[in-house]
């Protein structure tokens, strides 16, 4: 898979706080939430953010038995069913009767302009 040139739709960057892979055009970085730059439209730009997918699930270990360990994969295909990203975003361990709830979101800023750049008025 091949990055898109900066300034494109989809060109991301390192975020200097928590080195995520983000996008570009973010002002906050969606991992550890710091400012990156200033932006006076952020507020509205998180108010147009929309959640298309949102799945959430919790498992609870039983109370008898020994701990169990977990590993949370993330994959993302593209059209075709080819796997574009395969990344392990967790692994712990749960004792007896301890819970763990996961939640997957996917975000997504419809306000980019044209070819992915925020329009901006000087």
């Amino acid at each position: 898979m091949s990055s898109p040139r900066p300034g494109t739709a989809g060109a991301t960057r390192t975020c200097p706080h928590c080195k995520t892979t983000i996008l570009e055009s973010a002002a906050v970085c969606p991992a550890c939430k710091h400012h990156l730059r200033f932006d006076p439209n952020a507020g509205a730009a998180a108010l147009n953010t929309i959640t298309p997918l949102r799945v959430e699930g919790s498992i609870r270990h039983p109370a008898d038995g020994g701990a169990w360990e977990y590993c949370v994969v993330l994959s993302i295909r593209n059209d075709r069913g080819e796997e574009i990203k395969r990344e392990v975003v967790g692994v712990g361990a749960m004792q007896p009767n301890e819970q763990r709830t996961f939640t997957l979101a996917v975000e997504v800023n419809p306000s980019a302009g044209k070819g992915g750049k925020r329009s901006t008025r000087h």
